[in-house]
């Protein structure tokens, strides 16, 4: 199913109520180095053993990495759901595992622990042997490169992202946390971040920087979820589950001086539409979380 097209009205900025407290700490952050680079997945190895790999081999213990097509297979996959028991806003559907070799469309993921282990987390859109376009949460243990295939990456250097439990949504999520650096070869300034729910991904990028004199910035990486979605060409998603994967992204003064967020995005939401396109900065509010790395230009 794909997203219907049609004009969105202004309306307040949607919210959505999560189970625990907020934390005052709405931008979890952690300013590093870092350095962006390429290798190659090799075929056979679970995707998680294969980007920890390629990662360890240019000196970096994680980091982000955005897909742009590749072969997995055998892969296992959940996609945003109802929440059945009312302990958290939203949840996850059972693991999905079709047939067959899945052809990636693009994805991103954020590499980094969860219970002192290598662990990722990765959204992303594919084709599966019906022909159809999916998307969804990509398993790690579960997941095999089919084929080898490249990906981009960036490193850092200085942070890491863990898996810690957060008390506003009740999940085990990502946030980065300072690491001694490992003295990694890189080239940037960056930070690493998580944006809790609730604020608009656009505008909240967009203070970030303008609090610490960043004017110009790329995105790399970028994995969590919104209250749906709004495009700047009219287009909206309702259903208001999604798991989200950041194509592209930059901050950058735009024609009147202001510092803007141009993020291009693909999702999937929990009645199985996926959508593609520029979000509209001010309308497209953070449901659980979204990481992802800042490199300053």
């Amino acid at each position: 199913m794909t997203a219907k097209p049609h004009r969105a009205t202004p309306d307040p900025m949607r919210s959505i109520v999560q189970p625990g407290p907020p934390n005052p700490e709405r931008i979890q952050w952690v300013e590093a180095r870092g350095r962006a680079f390429s290798f190659t997945l090799p075929a056979g190895l679970p995707l998680l053993e294969a980007a920890r790999r390629g990662f360890a081999e240019a000196g970096f213990a994680g980091g982000v990495l955005g897909m742009r097509g590749g072969a997995l297979g055998p892969l296992a996959y959940v996609m945003p759901a109802l929440s059945k028991t009312g302990a958290n806003a939203a949840f996850y559907s059972d693991t999905f595992r079709p047939d067959g070799i899945t052809q990636l469309k693009l994805a991103a993921m954020t590499l980094g622990e969860r219970d002192g282990a290598p662990f990722f987390h990765c959204h992303g859109l594919w084709t599966e042997t019906d022909g159809d376009l999916h998307g969804g949460h990509i398993l790690p243990e579960e997941s095999i490169v089919a084929e080898p295939f490249a990906v981009d990456a960036f490193g850092i250097d200085g942070a890491m992202f863990t898996a810690d439990v957060d008390r506003e949504t009740n999940f085990k999520l990502f946030g980065p946390v300072a690491r001694e650096a490992a003295g990694a070869d890189t080239t940037s300034r960056a930070f690493a971040l998580r944006l809790r729910p609730n604020q608009d991904l656009s505008c909240a990028l967009e203070g970030f920087c303008r609090q610490r004199g960043i004017f110009n910035a790329r995105i790399h990486g970028g994995v969590g979820s919104t209250i749906g979605a709004h495009f700047t060409d009219g287009r909206s998603v309702v259903p208001f589950a999604t798991e989200l994967a950041i194509r592209s992204g930059t901050i950058a003064p735009g024609a009147d001086g202001v510092l803007e967020a141009a993020l291009d995005i693909a999702l999937v939401d929990y009645l199985g539409g996926i959508a593609e396109g520029r979000l509209m900065r001010g309308d497209n509010p953070v449901l659980m979380t979204m990481e992802l790395v800042l490199e300053v230009l």
